[in-house]
């Protein structure tokens, strides 16, 4: 209710008074002591790469638009309110205007202008970012599967079918994901052999689908000023129930660093493979997987050493074959490789009784129960 001229204010008008100014003390304290964070909260992560710098600039022309239309409009709301609010004595309408020709002129030209303008840029900034070289630093492809990635280096010349110099079968740690040589052109390719899965980092700020039966691809250039830093990527895209274990490290190393490790795993790859673990021999047992599925659920084994012949028919898709104890500790840890190929698994003596056997990256799918006699 209104007080009229040289009236006490009301005690409901001097209680919203005295809370919108604490309100405002409050925003003026939480700006002051966190301004830096909450700016930046508005905006995306820094990027790393060359072609998120060029999104980023985009997000940010579109950020700084809308925010003086906010502001503008906002104000324009706050001053009518005030300007034009009712007061004592006001008992009728004010004149009505019915159509003001600059005004709709003006309201229609102006975000013609600024639609133009937008899709002018974003466009500039989708062939920068789209845009490959056809002689890039490194070749590499990115192979998704649930739940995990792997990742092959090709040939300079060679394209997404080229039988890769080295893979890197580990998405994570010290020995694993995917190395580039930072300030230099990285060609990815992406391939699925199973469902849709997403490739995003979000420090790149940029995702891309992964479908199967389709190779997407695209250039990556990590600027060299982020050299020796680690950056997380995952799926992006619900792929079962592992999708939340499917990540992978991205590790920018400089140019000299990059080419000493990656001379190093192709020394590694020219070697002559490791000799299969003691305690093989004894009877065979097959096993197969096609489909990301076992063909048997069961299977038994006589107390003594006998190996496991597996056999991977799923094209690009990596699968092992570990025995674990009742306790879920693992008795045999194989490595896992990619398909279509055959491996001999030495299993050495195990204790009689029963335990669990299964793929480790695809455990909630590939799975039986192994009975030692």
């Amino acid at each position: 209710m209104s007080s009229s001229p040289g009236t006490r204010p009301s005690s409901g008008t001097i209680l919203a008074g005295l809370i919108g100014l604490v309100v405002l003390v409050g925003l003026g304290i939480l700006l002051v002591a966190n301004g830096d964070h909450v700016l930046r909260s508005f905006f995306p992560p820094e990027p790393v790469t060359a072609q998120g710098r060029e999104i980023n600039d985009l997000y940010t022309i579109v950020f700084v638009i809308a925010a003086i239309i906010f502001f503008f409009v906002e104000g324009l709301i706050v001053w009518t309110v005030i300007r034009y609010r009712r007061k004592p004595g006001d008992d009728e309408l004010p004149p009505q205007t019915h159509g003001h020709n600059l005004a709709e002129i003006v309201w229609t030209v102006v975000p013609t202008i600024i639609v133009i303008f937008l899709f002018f840029i974003s466009w500039q900034t989708l062939n920068k970012v789209e845009a490959t070289t056809d002689k890039p630093d490194l070749r590499v492809k990115a192979v998704a599967v649930q739940f995990k990635w792997t990742f092959e280096y090709l040939p300079a010349d060679g394209g997404p079918d080229s039988k890769p110099l080295f893979t890197i079968s580990e998405p994570e740690g010290e020995n694993g994901g995917l190395v580039l040589p930072a300030g230099k052109t990285t060609h990815l390719y992406l391939t699925s052999n199973d469902v849709i899965h997403a490739f995003y980092v979000p420090q790149a700020l940029f995702k891309r689908d992964v479908v199967p039966g389709i190779t997407n691809q695209f250039d990556m250039k990590i600027e060299s000023q982020f050299a020796g830093q680690t950056f997380r990527g995952q799926c992006a895209e619900l792929c079962g129930v592992g999708h939340r274990i499917m990540v992978f490290e991205v590790h920018a190393m400089a140019p000299a660093d990059f080419q000493a490790w990656y001379d190093q795993k192709l020394a590694e790859a020219a070697a002559s493979p490791t000799p299969a673990p003691s305690g093989g021999g004894g009877p065979v047992i097959d096993l197969s997987a096609q489909n990301i599925k076992f063909d048997k659920t069961e299977l038994s084994a006589p107390a003594g050493p006998f190996t496991i012949h597996f056999d991977n028919k799923d094209a690009g898709v990596s699968h092992d074959v570990d025995i674990l104890d009742s306790s879920g500790a693992k008795v045999v840890d194989d490595k896992d490789f990619p398909g279509p190929g055959t491996q001999d698994y030495n299993v050495p003596p195990l204790k009689p009784g029963t335990y669990k056997f299964e793929c480790s990256i695809h455990p909630t799918q590939m799975f039986g129960t192994l009975t030692v006699q």
